[in-house]
């Protein structure tokens, strides 16, 4: 066997590990199974018109009808031209979903600690601390499968960086560059952004670092050529990039024309989300010890307590049957938190936290203090509202931070930064860098600080907690006192139980150091204890909210809608209308209109922000004068438990002509306005609008004058008209200025927007065709740049073997 296979063999050992466990972990997928997704079920329903397009005519549309009246299907998973980067993702993510992204969880970590120089057998169990982290395996249970893609790259991407900084010029820079383009690739700009402020942290310890050992140059060339490799990949994901910047500036994430909200009152002005929307979902400062301790706040928002509950026995004083009150407590309120929703705790592992204090101790130098102040970071900014002065800090002077929510979920950075110090503090421990005395003393005050928290918990938690949650007051008034009562003894007993769990992993894990430290175990049996006691510790909890019960059959998943009798009976409707589902299951499956018909809903936190904002001022509110401006044809009614579509008669139409342009000051007057206009004969704008197109306050309206929709797909629609002079066509189709063109008769004309969010023309007297076609320019333009930047990564590729192997030949 050559010295290099040799050298590879462990390595391609461990790539095989990790793919069994992957597979293992979720293992229905090996059945042809998938896992059940409450997101991907709407992301499905969302993207089924692009879809059929595709599919029907092997090209794809960027616009979508099929959703909050029509919006660009950035968002939704488009597919871009010279895409290459995207060719790469897809070949790593080879296996099954979701084990695909568990095991780029895996493989993403091993190398970032590689990059570290640590020991290869120490990089795969850092790898499973990192992979079977609780959060990260709940969001793949819900779907949120683009975050995690994002997670996944976040390791490759340091350990470029770090391999840059560490004079590996050439390989830190192709990976940096590769990294960031897959980083990007995953579409989750939110979790990117977080990863950037990782990267600065590091880059300032770097700066200290080069700084005290006058190697200044050397930063600032590390840095050069990590920015290049940053623009390139950029250049790499131009299209996708490019076409969401244009896009966000019009979104629900851009600034708004309002300054009202639906119910009159002030809008707060900002250029990003809404102060209180960004901060929804802040994690409770108390909170921070789910960490540690799974179900310290009760764990998610219904927990399975079993028969032996005081839920239970409450359930059964109240006058449940054993049954009902057995099927109660498999849905009982043990969480206690601040947030509204948990699906899970965001538990790291007992075993890695202890390990992680331990690294405090052990560990020195710029890296301590990189993985440190990142974790801290993570740690103080989740707490969002609950500590208000730093999230309005960073809301209102730090860019962009003003555009994502849910700032619990930077958390995901001290979920990387902690094994990483864990996994070199035992490093460290194995090295010789210090003497046994030091390491003894590291370990026992590793143990005091994990060990003693335990314990003070288990004696004083009636004293320090009150175990009252923010629904509390729901189940009293229905339930009575006694009923909150026996709920509370149970959130006190999940938290004893897991309590005294960690207690014994932690000082299971400080007896394996200890017999190490007394030459009693080896370096590779400590290794096999601490890779079982993790694997013990995390999936054991991952197992009790994403396992086999979770997955499905693959039709059920790829088709998860059932048409009913409303449905079916609207589709025989050949004709091109929207559709309100106003029925139960509409309200419970938002996007599930969106996967049969054009709807006037949907589900996305990036739709357009005018239409977000009709929605809450009439549509929400069922005005029909709205309603009919929009062409909703039928609405999905719900009467006694049936379903039935309501045909609306006054719909507006596709297209009409109105005699009337109401001409208003700005957008509050523009969407009032909506309020008691007549859209059939009536049309409003601002004045800013009337004044760049000329337009009239009055036309001419013709009584026999007709426009008719001949042809529509998602991103095209045909027109003719008929009339005897000047008029002003109103289209009850949503303006977007970035893409969509109007031509009459095959000449570009400028279009406008009226009623708030509707498209209209003049058009001229006589018989004309009418073309709206989406050709947005962005894509072109953004396919050029990445066809370059791929062209110009190849060729470095190729430049890096070539030294590469030039290095090798003239070592040999």
């Amino acid at each position: 066997m050559s010295l290099s296979i040799k050298r590879l063999l462990p390595h391609i050992l461990i790539l095989i590990g990790f793919v069994v466990l992957s597979l293992v972990y979720f293992s229905p997928v090996l059945q042809g199974k998938k896992i059940n997704q409450s997101d991907i079920m709407h992301y499905i329903g969302m993207a089924q018109q692009q879809k059929e397009f595709a599919e029907a005519t092997g090209k794809e549309t960027y616009w979508t009808e099929s959703a909050f009246g029509g919006m660009p299907t950035y968002q939704l998973g488009a597919k871009y031209p010279h895409n290459y980067i995207k060719k790469i993702d897809l070949a790593l993510r080879f296996l099954p979903r979701p084990a695909d992204y568990l095991f780029l969880y895996f493989i993403g970590f091993y190398i970032l600690l590689l990059s570290l120089k640590v020991d290869f057998k120490l990089a795969a169990l850092g790898a499973l601390a990192f992979g079977f982290s609780t959060y990260l395996i709940i969001i793949l249970g819900v779907g949120h499968n683009s975050k995690a893609h994002a997670i996944a790259y976040m390791p490759l991407v340091l350990s470029g960086i770090i391999l840059t900084f560490r004079k590996k010029y050439i390989l830190g820079f192709l990976l940096t560059t590769i990294a960031l383009g897959l980083e990007i690739v995953t579409n989750h700009y939110q979790m990117t952004y977080y990863l950037l402020l990782l990267v600065l942290v590091l880059g300032l310890a770097y700066l200290v670092g080069a700084y005290k050992k006058k190697e200044l140059p050397h930063f600032f060339k590390s840095v050069g050529l990590l920015s290049v490799g940053a623009l390139l990949a950029v250049g790499l994901n131009a299209t996708g990039i490019m076409a969401t910047q244009e896009y966000v500036k019009e979104s629900a994430r851009g600034q708004s024309d309002l300054t009202i909200n639906s119910d009159g009152s002030p809008k707060e002005v900002t250029t990003g989300l809404d102060r209180g929307y960004i901060t929804e979902y802040s994690y409770g400062i108390l909170e921070s010890f789910n960490l540690y301790i799974p179900k310290f706040m009760g764990g998610g928002n219904y927990e399975d307590v079993g028969k032996d509950s005081e839920t239970y026995k409450a359930y059964i004083a109240l006058g449940a049957s054993p049954m009902e009150a057995l099927d109660a407590a498999r849905n009982a309120p043990m969480y206690w938190g601040d947030q509204p929703i948990v699906e899970a705790p965001a538990y790291v592992g007992a075993v890695i936290i202890f390990l992680f204090v331990l690294g405090l101790f052990l560990v020195k130098g710029r890296l301590k203090w990189w993985l440190v102040g990142g974790t801290l970071l993570s740690l103080l900014l989740s707490y969002g509202k609950n500590l208000g002065f730093l999230t309005d800090f960073f809301i209102d002077y730090v860019p962009f931070y003003n555009k994502f929510r849910a700032v619990s979920s930077i958390q995901v950075l001290l979920e990387l930064c902690i094994p990483v110090l864990g996994i070199l503090g035992l490093s460290r421990l194995f090295s010789n860098d210090f003497k046994d005395e030091e390491k003894l003393k590291a370990l026992l005050y590793s143990v005091g600080i994990t060990a003693g928290l335990a314990i003070i918990f288990l004696l004083f938690k009636s004293i320090l907690f009150d175990f009252e949650g923010l629904r509390d007051d729901q189940y009293i008034g229905a339930y009575g006192q006694a009923f909150m009562d026996s709920v509370i003894d149970d959130r006190k007993a999940l938290m004893s139980s897991d309590t005294l769990r960690t207690l014994i992993l932690v000082l299971l894990s400080a007896g394996t150091i200890y017999l190490f430290l007394k030459k009693k175990l080896s370096e590779n049996l400590v290794v096999v204890v601490f890779a079982v006691l993790i694997l013990f510790d995390l999936v054991t909890v991952d197992k009790k909210y994403v396992n086999n019960d979770n997955f499905i059959s693959a039709l059920r998943v790829d088709k998860p809608y059932q048409a009913n009798n409303a449905d079916k009976e609207i589709l025989k409707d050949k004709s091109h209308f929207r559709v309100m589902d106003m029925s139960t299951e509409g309200q419970r499956k938002p996007a599930k209109a969106a996967y049969y018909h054009n709807s006037l809903m949907g589900y996305s936190a990036a739709k357009l922000g005018r239409v977000e904002e009709l929605l809450d001022f009439y549509v929400y509110n069922n005005n029909m004068n709205v309603l009919n401006m929009l062409n909703t044809k039928y609405i999905i009614a719900e009467e006694k438990n049936t379903v039935f579509p309501y045909t609306n008669t006054d719909a507006n139409g596709n297209a009409w002509f109105v005699s009337n342009l109401k001409v208003v000051a700005g957008a509050n007057e523009e969407i009032l306005a909506l309020d008691s206009l007549n859209t059939k004969t009536t049309a409003v704008t601002e004045k800013q609008v009337a004044t760049d197109h000329n337009l009239k306050p009055s036309y001419q309206l013709d009584s026999t004058a007709t426009i008719q929709l001949k042809e529509f797909k998602p991103n095209y629609l045909k027109y003719e008209s008929n009339n005897r002079s000047k008029g002003l066509a109103v289209f009850s189709e949503i303006y977007y200025n970035h893409g969509w063109d109007a031509y009459i008769d095959g000449e570009l004309v400028p279009h406008f927007r009226v009623n708030y969010v509707l498209r209209a023309l003049e058009l001229p007297k006589g018989n004309h065709t009418i073309e709206f076609k989406f050709e947005p320019q962005v894509v072109k333009t953004g396919s050029s740049i990445a066809l370059a930047s791929s062209a110009i990564l190849g060729l470095l590729i190729l430049a890096g073997l070539f030294f590469k192997f030039k290095d090798t030949k003239a070592k040999a």
